[in-house]
C-alpha cells in the first residue's frame, strides 16, 4: 500500500469523524436537518426537551485540574512550590498575622465587659399591643368588667405573632411607648413591666401582673404539648429577684395585695366578709378617736396637783 493511499484514507477517516461529530451534536440539540417543503435550502428548527437542556457554548468553563502530570501545567508540586509553610496542607497564614509583631487586636485596649448574669427581656410596647388589638390579631374579651375579662399571657402574644417563640430566653418586659394610643382595657400576665406602662394599662381599666418564669416554666407555658401530665409546677423566684415580685409597685404576683385580689377572684363570697370587717374596723377607729379627743379635753390630774402645789409653795406677801 503506497504512502499516498494511506494519507488519502486518513483524510477520509478524519472527514467521516467530523461529520459524525456534527450529526451527534445535531441529535443532542434536537435539531432537524431535513429540508422543509416550503424552503428548498432547509430551515433549522430547535426543539427544547428536558433531555437536551444544557448551557450555552462557553458559558461553563472547566477548571484546571492540578497534580495530573507536567502536561497539565499544574503537576508535581501543584503550583505550591518547594517546601515552606504555604506548601504544607493546612499551612495557611492567619489574616491577622503581621510577621511576628503584636497583632492589631491585641494592641487595642479592652473596653467594657459582658455580664454573665444578665437576663435580657424581649421588649413589648403598649402601643404595639393596641395595634394588634385593632388589627384583630390579638383577641380579648370586650367586657369592661375586670373579673370577666380574659387574662393574656406570653403564650397568647406568641400566638398573635407579636414575637417568636425561640426569641424569648428570659421573658417579656412591657414598656410605655405609644401609651397615648392605648384605649382598650387589657389584663396582662407578663415577666416585667415599667412603672409608666403599668399606669397606662390601669388608666384605661386594665390590670398588670408580673410573674417570674424560669427556663422550665417558659417551656411549659409556650409548649405545653411537649410535657406529660401533670405539668411541672412553677418555681419561685430566686432570692435576688424576690424583692421585685413581692413589691406591689411592680405589681408582683407575690405581693400581699396581688394575692388578696387572686383570693377574692377565686372566692367571691369572701368579699362581703371583708367589707364587713372593714366597716367594723372603721367604726372602732372612729370610737377610739372620739374617746381620745374627749380624754385630751379633760385636764390631767398630775398637772392639776402640780399647779396646786406650786401655789402653796409661793410665799405670802
Amino acid at each position: 500500500m503506497s504512502t499516498s493511499s494511506v494519507l488519502s484514507s486518513r483524510k477520509a477517516l478524519g472527514h467521516c469523524r467530523r461529520v459524525c461529530t456534527q450529526l451527534q451534536q445535531c441529535v443532542l440539540r434536537g435539531l432537524s436537518t431535513r429540508p422543509s417543503s416550503n424552503d428548498e435550502k432547509g430551515e433549522i428548527v430547535s426543539v427544547l426537551r428536558l433531555n437536551t437542556l444544557m448551557d450555552n457554548p462557553g458559558a461553563a468553563k472547566k477548571g484546571r485540574r492540578i497534580g495530573r502530570g507536567i502536561g497539565s501545567s499544574k503537576g508535581k508540586t501543584s503550583g505550591r512550590g518547594h517546601k515552606g509553610q504555604k506548601s504544607r496542607s493546612g499551612g495557611n497564614i492567619h489574616p491577622m498575622f503581621e510577621g511576628g509583631q503584636t497583632k492589631f487586636y491585641k494592641r487595642i485596649p479592652k473596653r467594657g465587659f459582658k455580664n454573665a448574669h444578665a437576663q435580657p427581656m424581649v421588649p413589648l410596647n403598649v402601643g404595639t399591643l393596641q395595634d394588634y388589638i385593632d388589627m384583630g390579631r390579638l383577641s380579648i374579651d370586650g367586657s369592661n368588667d375586670k373579673e370577666d375579662a380574659t387574662t393574656l399571657t406570653i403564650a397568647d402574644l406568641v400566638k398573635a405573632g407579636m414575637m417568636k417563640k425561640n426569641s424569648i430566653k428570659h421573658g417579656v418586659k412591657l414598656l410605655a411607648k405609644g401609651k397615648e394610643r392605648l384605649r382598650t382595657p387589657v389584663n396582662l400576665q407578663i415577666s416585667r413591666a415599667s412603672r409608666e406602662a403599668i399606669d397606662a394599662i390601669e388608666r384605661v381599666g386594665g390590670t398588670v401582673t408580673t410573674v417570674h418564669y424560669n427556663a422550665l416554666a417558659l417551656r411549659v407555658l409556650l409548649s405545653p404539648d411537649k410535657f406529660p401530665l401533670p405539668l411541672p409546677k412553677q418555681a419561685r423566684p430566686p432570692p435576688r429577684l424576690m424583692p421585685y415580685y413581692t413589691n406591689w409597685k411592680n405589681r408582683g404576683y407575690l405581693s400581699p395585695q396581688a394575692q388578696m385580689e387572686q383570693l377574692l377572684r377565686e372566692r367571691p363570697d369572701l368579699q362581703d366578709k371583708l367589707n364587713h370587717l372593714h366597716n367594723d374596723d372603721s367604726d372602732n377607729i372612729r370610737t377610739d378617736e372620739s374617746d381620745q379627743d374627749a380624754a385630751d379635753e379633760q385636764p390631767r390630774p398630775e398637772a392639776v396637783d402640780k399647779s396646786s402645789a406650786e401655789e402653796e409653795d409661793k410665799p405670802k406677801e
